[in-house]
């Protein structure tokens, strides 16, 4: 089983922020938009059970992602299963209405521009993005995906490279969840 370990924090000063990145050997990779569409499990309540289903767009790629309930109080670790589902509008139309036909239905889109980057730390490769997420700013968030028995070196190395960044005040809500409480 994998678990995505992670924590997001707002940004104050990006350049400062990528320059330290730069400086602790990371790799900054192109600018991408990424646009999630959330949807509603017709018979649970996603936002009591912690869980999260959608489909998230990045140019003509579409991916469908399961994030089960967060398992700890100081990062968001949670299973997270991710599959691919092709290119396409069709492919997306197609899979929308195989998910509506289910029952399930949508929720909110969130839209986002993203700068992601990859650095070894403490033994870990940690992937992380600086994004910039309408409606919200700019957060980054640094994430390590882990088997169940490397979660708690993933989460050792996430909370090292977060004090090293100098991020404070991690924010355990995800997007959708701070578009749907205003922010």
């Amino acid at each position: 089983m994998q678990y995505e370990v992670e924590q997001k924090f707002r940004t104050g000063d990006r350049t400062a922020l990528e320059a330290e990145l730069r400086r602790l050997g990371a790799v900054v990779g192109a600018t991408s938009v990424q646009v999630d569409c959330y949807f509603r499990h017709p018979a649970r309540d996603f936002a009591k059970t912690d869980e999260a289903l959608r489909i998230r767009s990045v140019g003509d790629q579409h991916f469908v992602t399961y994030k089960g309930p967060k398992i700890d109080r100081e990062t968001k670790t949670r299973q997270e299963l991710e599959l691919p589902l092709g290119s396409g509008e069709q492919t997306l139309a197609g899979f929308t209405q195989l998910l509506e036909a289910l029952g399930f239905s949508r929720v909110r889109e969130v839209r986002k521009t993203r700068r992601a980057f990859h650095v070894q730390w403490n033994g870990a490769n940690v992937e992380g993005a600086v994004d910039n997420v309408d409606g919200l700013g700019e957060f980054i968030e640094l994430e390590i995906v882990a088997d169940a028995n490397d979660v708690d070196s993933a989460r050792k190395a996430i909370l090292s490279l977060a004090e090293k960044l100098g991020l404070e005040s991690p924010e355990r809500r995800s997007y959708l969840e701070m578009l749907l409480e205003g922010g």
